[in-house]
């Protein structure tokens, strides 16, 4: 059977920004790319050892109409949120949070100094899901499925399935792939992707090859619709990225900030209903 890779059909560099209480952060994934990407809206990485830029972390703030999905690489993120719930994220750790009809969180670091490094993606709900009550998991590393194949690669499964394998989460509206790789020295891998699925590719360590095409890190590549998956070859050292994947749900898109909606008259309704104490 032959393995026909997706090609990189667009590179975007990430744009600095402060969000939350002055955290600075690279901005991977923003509006710009929502209709191609769909479902995915955002992807954030932050990373830094100086606690000036990550300190104050994010007080309290509303969400609703989509999913909330941090994963840490290194240190530790306190979660609050006005449903009751609390979790402790470690390193190597995931929070899946389905903020749906309405939720207030807080993310806040519970370290004073070291590295703090991670990621937060957001994924859509379809319409029908938007007002769901809300949810929140807490998913620690050693409940994470991880392998080394036989190249020498190490593969994570944050979501999704991959063969037989299944992450800890399965969404059947997105059916998100979520994989965070560690590509050994001199190596190559081919990783099959679901056919009409949006794809992309962001290499956070190291610089690799995909499908051909050169990519540096912190460089984010859409990947082309067309292909069985995609292959990846890496160079002399060790390179590290996430690759997601999801099915699209192709409908509206209106953001206005944290509340993700289908509509402007939905997003209004939003801001009413948090404004008076709804959520």
């Amino acid at each position: 059977m032959s393995k026909v890779s997706r090609a990189v059909e667009q590179i975007v560099n990430g744009r600095e920004v402060s969000d939350g209480a002055g955290v600075r952060l690279l901005r991977v994934l923003n509006q710009p790319q929502q209709r191609r990407l769909d479902p995915f809206l955002m992807l954030d990485e932050f990373r830094s050892d100086n606690p000036d830029d990550y300190i104050a972390g994010f007080p309290s703030h509303p969400h609703r109409g989509f999913e909330t999905v941090t994963y840490m690489l290194d240190g530790r993120m306190r979660h609050r949120d006005n449903a009751g719930n609390e979790g402790l994220l470690g390193p190597g750790g995931m929070q899946w949070m389905t903020a749906g009809r309405g939720i207030v969180h807080s993310e806040i670091p519970e370290q004073q100094d070291g590295l703090m490094h991670g990621f937060q993606l957001w994924i859509n709900l379809p319409a029908k899901d938007k007002m769901t009550a809300p949810g929140y998991r807490d998913i620690q590393a050693d409940a994470i499925p991880q392998w080394r194949d036989e190249s020498g690669n190490v593969l994570k499964l944050l979501a999704g399935r991959l063969g037989e394998r299944r992450g800890p989460v399965e969404r059947p509206a997105t059916e998100p792939l979520y994989l965070d790789i560690a590509l050994a020295p001199g190596a190559s891998l081919w990783l099959p992707l679901p056919a009409g699925h949006h794809a992309f590719a962001y290499p956070y360590q190291g610089s690799l090859s995909l499908a051909g095409a050169p990519i540096k890190a912190r460089q984010m590549a859409v990947l082309g619709d067309a292909g069985d998956g995609v292959f990846l070859e890496n160079g002399g050292e060790e390179s590290r990225l996430l690759l997601l994947a999801a099915k699209p749900l192709n409908e509206p898109i209106a953001q206005w900030g944290p509340f993700v909606m289908n509509s402007r008259e939905e997003i209004e309704t939003a801001m009413s209903d948090y404004s008076e104490g709804r959520f």
